[in-house]
């Protein structure tokens, strides 16, 4: 492929890695660490590289030298590759080793190299597919020769999606042992410029919304202690110029994948550079290195961008979408699902599932999910989990029957499963009390009710394996939703030594992926979904073995628009669960139009998740509609190129867009928080279209509930009836009023630029068919499709 080259010029060698649109490249200094040099718009080979070097003719006050013989290179005020404590450079270190004689200063410097085609696979980790098509590969073998130490940085770029990937592995060549207790994944030194930081924070039902700030002199810390990547701050982060935007201005991505305690570490010196340091979160951890073997850090993700953040989150959208998610459902389109959780809870029975079945069957739905409470003595949360046999008094007959049923009314079936938990009265846990996580002579910490299992024991493991096995080959299931319901505490395992309890968190990760790996292999025609309350593990890790997730237990629609929108940084609509709720909202009391509870989830993978038994005539007919469009619209829906935007005439609206690669097709959703008296227009732009196409652009058919209007309707009524009276209510569940129609055509330059005026919205001074009445929390799709080039 050519995409890495190795230069020599007789000083020190230089790697120039290129990837489409973008250029790293890896020098080694004269003391032999090797040094990054540059990272982004593309280059072409240099004749001189000693211009991307930073000069050391003269030490400054202070500066520690690691040899004697270049007095003038310090550690501490240069860029590098991978850096250690102990030989003059006091930032945040990528690695930090205690020997067996007690020290910690290592000395790794560069001692050999390999490129090759094509990637090799992480042992035990999850990593993302490379074919000798795909990607190249270079290894950099660094040693410190005094302790028989190996450290092999190793890249792989894909040049075709502007990725790289990095991890780094060290080996112990020595005949005594080394406890490792920081080994980062990637680290990224940049010479200069003002950079924010930008992170994805949050919590239970309201992940990932992002923040930033601009990275003054100091060190700032993403993480998660929680035992998963977490919904507090997800392991992708930005580093982005302050004049960044959504199409503009340079940014870099950086992500990982693992579902474990992670760090994101950056520190801006006052000298200016900026260094971002991404793998295992150090604290809490340890891993002894026994003489032989050798350790293995998640892989990260690098991306970079110099047209702002879209750009950037299109080349990691089709990177996950194409060589991450399971080869077996790449780019395959996912089923429209109906779950039972919120509108029975625990509190269901054969006769009441089928019956949402039917209903579902009625409007369109693909695939019918039964959730928590069919298994054990699980009527509630404080028991039964762990105890993986049906519960025959709620579905006589067994998943078999149940699945044999729901398949004749045309439906998937699908369960919900959280296989690595317990609760304490469970028959599991009186058998086996000592499988748990916990620490010797305490009680451990309750979450949910439940314990968390010992991943680290191979029993455990085997446990697991042989429980999900017998469940998922009972029945036709082809969805599987794998839930974990509480962070993990008391991360102390009886099967490791007492001064070995540090590689607990992470010896679980493994355990994890073990039996994920097995069971995924084993069940190839499943579809599994990852949950952990939500967005709690919502991560490139767990997409490696399950190809979508369910973004968070926060359904409110316009909380999504938060939720899904900040995901969208870092992943594509086609890994987002996404569900209509009931309004008002379960975990807001939020109320919202059921249109737009729809076009917020439309953007991501459709379900719906409330009792379908009890909606009106209104509710039906505008959900039928609502599956037929997005059946018709899935593949663009699911796996289009995704922008975001807003309202060129209020910031405060938000505009979601996808569009096909051919630029033939687009559809893009305008959503507004709260209504604005007097605050009727709006512009209506979308990005990535072809300019020198037409388009036709007209509004989806929506509905509005009369309901919404109360005692308004009397100005058009010839009788009085009272806004929350019988006669309304009847009325309301029946009536389907119409949305305005809204018809335009344009080229793809002025929609692709300053945008179309729509027509107006209703601001409280006059109505007629021509106005859009969206009110609080209103939205509208548009479907825009190209007609013929542009004549000249």
């Amino acid at each position: 492929m050519g995409s890495i080259l190795h230069i020599d010029d007789g000083s020190y060698p230089v790697f120039h890695i290129n990837s489409k649109t973008s250029s790293y490249i890896i020098g080694v200094l004269e003391t032999g660490q090797p040094e990054h040099l540059y990272y982004g718009s593309l280059l072409r080979p240099m004749q001189d590289y000693s211009v991307l070097r930073q000069k050391n003719d003269v030490p400054y006050s202070s500066m520690v030298y690691p040899e004697e013989k270049y007095k003038n290179i310090g550690l501490d005020d240069q860029c590098l590759e991978y850096s250690g404590y102990g030989r003059g450079d006091y930032r945040e270190a990528a690695i930090e080793l205690v020997f067996a004689d007690g020290c910690n200063t290592g000395n790794f410097v560069y001692a050999s190299h390999k490129i090759y085609a094509g990637r090799t696979r992480l042992e035990g980790l999850p990593c993302p597919r490379g074919s000798e098509n795909d990607a190249e590969s270079l290894e950099l073998s660094l040693r410190d020769e005094l302790y028989g130490m190996e450290l092999v940085l190793n890249y792989s770029c894909y040049p075709d999606y502007d990725i790289i990937t990095r991890s780094a592995r060290l080996y112990n060549h020595s005949q005594r042992p080394v406890r490792i207790k920081r080994l980062m994944s990637s680290q990224l030194d940049l010479f200069c410029g003002d950079w924010n930081f930008v992170t994805f924070d949050g919590a239970w039902a309201f992940e990932r919304k992002r923040h930033e700030r601009l990275l003054l002199p100091g060190i700032y810390t993403n993480d998660s202690k929680t035992g998963n990547s977490s919904n507090r701050h997800n392991p992708f982060v930005m580093l982005a110029a302050p004049d960044c935007g959504e199409f503009s201005g340079v940014c870099y991505g950086f992500n990982l994948f693992y579902s474990g305690n992670h760090a994101e570490i950056a520190e801006k010196t006052f000298y200016g550079k900026t260094r971002l340091l991404t793998g295992i979160n150090p604290f809490g951890f340890e891993w002894m290195l026994e003489p032989g073997a050798s350790f293995g850090s998640p892989e990260a993700l690098l991306a970079y961008s110099a047209g702002g953040f879209n750009k950037l989150s299109q080349s990691m959208h089709r990177f996950i979408e194409e060589l991450v998610v399971p080869e077996a459902w790449v780019k395959k389109e996912r089923p429209i699902l109906a779950n039972n959780w919120e509108a029975t809870f625990f509190d269901f029975d054969k006769a009441k599932i089928l019956s949402m079945a039917k209903e579902a069957a009625k409007l369109g739905v693909e695939l019918f999910v039964l959730d928590d409470g069919w298994f054990g003595q699980r009527n509630d949360d404080t028991k039964g989990l762990g105890d993986w046999t049906v519960n025959k008094k709620k579905l006589p007959g067994g998943l078999g029957a149940l699945a044999a049923k729901i398949n004749a009314l045309g439906l998937k079936f699908g369960i919900w499963v959280e296989p690595e938990m317990a609760n304490e009265d469970s028959e599991l846990y009186r058998a086996h009390p000592d499988w748990i996580l916990a620490c010797p002579d305490r009680k451990p910490a309750y979450g949910r009710n439940q314990f968390v299992l010992d991943l680290c024991r191979k029993e455990v493991r085997d446990y697991i394996i042989e429980a999900m096995t017998a469940v998922f080959s009972s029945a036709n299931i082809e969805y599987v939703k794998w839930d974990m319901n509480r962070n993990i505490s008391d991360p102390y395992s009886e099967s490791l030594a007492h001064d070995r309890q540090g590689e607990v968190p992470h010896r679980y990760m493994l355990g994890l992926y073990e039996v994920m790996d097995v069971l995924t292999k084993r069940f190839p025609s499943i579809l599994f979904e990852s949950c952990a309350s939500g967005g709690n593990r919502f991560d490139l890790g767990m997409l490696v073995y399950m190809p979508q997730i369910w973004t968070s237990d926060g359904t409110d629609a316009y909380a999504r628009l938060s939720i899904q929108g900040g995901s969208s940084y870092g992943y594509p609509p086609s890994v987002i669960g996404a569900h209509v709720s009931d309004s008002p909202n379960m975990q807001t009391l939020r109320a919202a139009p059921l249109e737009t509870r729809f076009n917020v989830a439309a953007f991501g993978l459709l379900g719906y998740e409330m009792d379908l038994g009890m909606l009106s005539a209104f509710d039906k007919k505008a959900i039928k509609e609502q599956i037929a469009f997005y059946k018709a619209n899935r593949q663009l829906l699911q796996f289009g190129r995704f922008y975001r935007s807003c309202s060129k005439e209020d910031k405060d609206k938000i505009i979601w867009t996808v569009v096909s690669d051919d630029q033939e097709s687009a559809i893009s959703g305008l959503f507004q928080g709260m209504a604005k008296p007097g605050r009727g227009q709006d512009v209506l732009a979308v990005p990535g279209l072809a300019a020198d196409k037409n388009y036709s652009i007209r509004g989806r058919k929506q509905y509005i509930n009369v309901k919404a209007f109360g005692n308004l309707v009397n100005h058009v009524l010839p009788f009085k009836i009272r806004g929350d009276g019988i006669a309304h209510t009847l009325i309301s569940s029946h009536y389907m009023y119409e949305m305005a129609q809204e018809n335009y055509t344009a080229g793809g330059d002025l929609l692709s630029g300053q945008g179309i005026v729509l027509i107006q919205q209703f601001s409280g001074t006059g109505h007629n068919d021509r106005i859009r009445i969206l009110s609080d929390y209103g939205s509208r799709i548009y479907v825009i499709k190209a007609n013929s080039d542009i004549e000249h």
